[in-house]
């Protein structure tokens, strides 16, 4: 089909195709058993995982590719295996799922995870945003997951797939590792060669399955969850409190810091890679009480203030600058 369609990957979209059938077949095992399942695979490509996802006996497939190029190919595939394979032209990003399968696949979210899996191999370049867009589908239990507990088995960079599965304390812990594991099992089941793929990367590929979790291990927003976490570890190499005190205004930052930290138990001294999903739910909890208190604190962001200060610091140099040109003249 490659050569047939003369297809390429587009380095700018951060394509690789993996066409080796035994490990696209050792990915799609992952996933677990697929017999009868109903199938959404991102990034289909030139089908190199969808044959081995159609070997596996599902009762549906369903893929969305962005790029036409793939297209035909693909239908060729759905010509080969009738009723089983349903191609959607579009964007994963904003592609409604939630509507795309039957209404009696769902299952309470107390129950086992529903015969719905989502499989892909990513492009690197959409990864992180879409499975950050996913775990937030978690929370709220919509998009892929109005299904119930849907089951995800996905491609990173190997340093992606290990920041999404560090422990406390591991030098890959990361952002993405808090936000994965507070709401799903997170396992890293599979590392395959960068020579495996089409062109080759510079970069192993890991392949990681998420299985959301009955109850999250925090029970707070989404947002709030992700400004805390992305606060703490916008200064990984320094103190906790350091990232910490940007959850306040500058003002007010001292007092409350040390408030936070005294009633979550956490040490200010501990490095953002060293605090557990535990720390985090204390330090979450808190802050959700401290923004009961104070309604316009969550809405504070130190980057958006920093911003303005430097564009009024700007004008007011301009405008001194602007008055030093009048008196001369």
């Amino acid at each position: 089909i490659i050569k047939l369609f003369r297809l390429h990957a587009v380095k700018q979209l951060s394509q690789n195709f993996l066409l080796d059938l035994r490990l696209t077949d050792k990915i799609v095992r992952k996933a677990g058993t697929l017999t009868n399942a109903y199938v959404y695979e991102v990034g289909p490509g030139p089908g190199g995982i969808t044959r081995s996802i159609l070997n596996a006996g599902v009762a549906e497939l369903l893929v969305v590719e962005k790029d036409s190029r793939f297209l035909p190919g693909l239908q060729m595939l759905s010509d080969a295996a009738p009723g089983k394979l349903r191609i959607v032209h579009g964007d994963v990003l904003t592609f409604k799922i939630e509507r795309a399968f039957p209404e009696s696949l769902k299952r309470h979210w107390e129950d086992d995870p529903p015969n719905v899996h989502i499989i892909g191999n990513l492009p690197f370049s959409v990864s992180t945003p879409l499975i950050i867009k996913w775990l937030e589908n978690v929370s709220r239990r919509d998009g892929p997951f109005a299904y119930g507990r849907t089951q995800m088995t996905l491609t990173f960079q190997k340093e992606v797939a290990e920041r999404l599965t560090a422990t406390t304390g591991s030098k890959q812990r990361s952002r993405l590792s808090i936000m994965a594991q507070y709401l799903c099992s997170v396992q890293h089941v599979l590392t395959i060669p960068g020579r495996a793929f089409v062109p080759k990367p510079e970069v192993d590929v890991g392949v990681v399955r998420f299985t959301p979790l009955t109850q999250p291990r925090i029970e707070q927003p989404f947002q709030l969850v992700e400004k805390v976490v992305q606060n703490v570890f916008q200064f990984r190499r320094k103190y906790c409190h350091r990232g910490l005190g940007m959850l306040f205004p500058e003002a007010q930052r001292v007092e409350s810091t040390g408030k936070l930290l005294q009633l979550s138990d956490v040490d200010p001294t501990l490095r953002p890679s060293q605090l557990s999903v535990s720390h985090f739910k204390s330090l979450c909890d808190v802050y959700r009480k401290m923004c009961d208190e104070d309604p316009h604190l969550f809405a504070y962001n130190f980057r958006e203030n920093s911003s303005k200060i430097k564009q009024n610091q700007e004008k007011r140099m301009r405008r001194v600058t602007d008055s030093s040109s009048l008196l001369r003249g």
